[in-house]
C-alpha cells in the first residue's frame, strides 16, 4: 500500500471515512449472514497525529467501549514476545546463533520425522542444533501448518501433541496448558516435523520463545515482559492477564445462529495462567500497541538497539524456507517473516490476532493502524472491518511528494 510519498498527518475527509468504515460493522451480531462486531477500538497514527474510533459495546447489550478498553490480542502477542527475547540478546544473556541446548535442554539431540504425517518412531537425527534465530523466524522445525487439517485421521504427531495439552496446534487454550517445565518436557518428547532451518511453521516457536526468555532472565515470562517491554514503554494495561476486568471485553465466536460468548471478563484472562504463552496470551489496548509500534518505527529505543529492531522488522526467510512453508500456497507471495511477525514486500510489518485484532506498522509513512474487536476470526484471513479500516487509513494520509 505504500505510495512512495512522505506523510504529514491525516486529512479531515480521511478521518470521516475512518469513522464510516468502523461504524458500518458495529452491531449485535445476531444475523449470522452479516458480519458485525459488538464493539471496537480502531486507531490510526501518522507521526504525532492520532485518530481513534471507540464504538459499540464491550459485550452485547453491555457498557460502551472506550479508548482504554482492554482486548485479548491472541497472536499479536508474537511480536512483543520476539522483542523481549531480543532485549535479552542485547543484554548478553542470549546469542542469536548459539544452540538453545544450554537453556532448553529438552530440545537438544532432536529427532525428525521422515514423513510429517508418519509414525512417531520413524525418524532420523537432526542435522544441527536449534538456535534462537530459528525460533524467532519460526523455522525450528515444529508448528502449525494447514496441511494438518486437510482431512482424514489426525497425524500421529497431532494426536500426541493434543494428549500432552501443549495447545500449540490449533486455537489457544490456556486453561489446559501445564506449567512451563512440564510443557517443555512434553514438546521435547515429540519429534520435529522438519529439520531445523528447513521450513516455516506457525505458532509453536513463539510459545517456546516465552520459555527461553524466562530461563535466560531467571524470571517468570510475565516479569520479563514487564521489565523489558511494558514498563520502559509505558504499556501499563498489557499483560498475560488483567485485574481490570471491568475494562475487559467479552470475547465472542461466530456460529450459525450469530455470535456466541466464548470468554467472559471474569474468565480465563482474569487470573495468571499456568504457562504464559508467548504465542497468544496477552491482553492490551490500542494505545499500548501504539507505544510498542512507535518504539519499532523509531529505531528500537529504549527497548532495543537499532540493529536488532532493524533485524526484527526485516524479512529473514530464504526463498527455500518460504517455498516450503506458510499458511497456504500463496502465504509468502508478497511477504516474508521477520522476528515474530510478517514483513510485507513494501516494508510494512505487523500481524493479526485470531481473537479479532490486527496491527500494521509502516515506516514509509510513520504509520500505525490498530483494530481491536472481540469477535474471533472465522478463518485464516482478517475480516472486512480490519482490511477496510487499513485501506481507509492509507487513504486518509495527507502526503507531500
Amino acid at each position: 500500500m505504500s505510495t512512495g510519498a512522505t506523510s504529514t498527518g491525516l486529512t479531515s475527509a480521511g478521518r470521516e471515512r475512518l469513522h464510516e468504515v468502523a461504524e458500518r460493522y458495529v452491531g449485535d451480531g445476531r444475523d449470522p449472514d452479516r458480519y458485525q462486531v459488538p464493539g471496537l477500538v480502531g486507531l490510526v497514527a501518522c507521526g504525532g497525529d492520532v485518530h481513534v474510533e471507540a464504538l459499540g459495546t464491550m459485550a452485547v447489550g453491555g457498557a460502551p467501549v472506550r479508548r482504554d478498553t482492554i482486548f485479548r490480542i491472541a497472536s499479536d502477542t508474537k511480536p512483543i514476545t520476539a522483542a523481549a527475547v531480543l532485549a535479552l540478546v542485547a543484554e548478553g544473556r542470549l546469542d542469536l546463533d548459539e544452540p538453545v541446548d544450554r537453556l532448553l535442554p529438552e530440545l537438544s539431540s532432536r529427532r525428525v520425522l521422515r514423513r510429517m504425517d508418519g509414525p512417531l518412531d520413524d525418524t532420523e537425527p537432526a542435522h544441527r542444533a536449534i538456535t534462537p534465530r530459528d525460533l524467532l523466524t519460526f523455522t525450528f522445525g515444529f508448528g502449525f501448518m494447514v496441511e494438518m487439517f486437510a482431512g482424514g485421521p489426525p497425524w500421529p504427531v497431532m494426536a500426541a501433541e493434543a494428549e500432552l495439552h501443549l495447545e500449540t496446534i490449533g486455537p489457544p487454550n490456556r486453561d489446559a496448558q501445564p506449567d512451563p517445565d512440564t510443557w517443555m518436557a512434553g514438546l521435547g518428547s515429540l519429534p520435529l516435523l522438519a529439520q531445523p532451518g528447513e521450513r516455516w511453521f506457525y505458532n509453536t516457536s513463539a510459545s517456546v520463545l516465552g520459555v527461553l526468555a524466562s530461563r535466560a532472565a531467571g524470571q517468570p515470562f510475565g516479569e520479563v515482559l514487564r521489565t523489558r517491554i511494558f514498563e520502559p514503554l509505558g504499556m501499563l494495561d498489557t499483560g498475560l492477564w488483567t485485574t481490570r476486568t471491568e475494562r475487559l471485553v467479552t470475547a465472542y465466536r461466530p456460529s450459525e445462529s450469530g455470535l456466541v460468548a466464548w470468554d467472559q471478563p471474569d474468565g480465563s484472562w482474569s487470573h495468571p495462567p499456568r504457562f504464559g504463552d508467548g504465542a497468544a496470551d496477552l491482553v492490551s489496548t490500542a494505545d499500548d500497541l501504539l507505544a510498542f509500534s512507535r518504539m519499532l518505527l523509531g529505531g528500537g529505543s529504549p527497548v532495543l538497539p537499532a540493529e536488532l529492531a532493524r533485524a526484527m522488522t526485516t524479512g529473514q526467510l530464504t526463498a527455500e524456507q518460504k517455498a516450503n512453508g506458510g499458511l497456504g500456497a500463496d502465504f509468502f507471495k508478497d511477504k516474508s517473516w521477520g522476528f515474530g511477525m510478517a514483513v510485507q514486500d513494501d516494508g510494512s510489518y505487523g500481524w493479526a490476532g485470531g481473537f479479532g485484532s490486527t496491527w500494521l506498522m509502516d515506516p514509509n509513512h510513520d504509520l500505525t493502524v490498530v483494530m481491536l474487536t472481540q469477535r474471533m476470526f472465522a478463518g485464516p484471513e482478517p475480516e472486512p472491518v480490519h482490511t477496510e479500516f487499513q485501506a481507509a487509513a492509507y487513504d486518509a494520509l495527507a502526503s507531500k511528494t
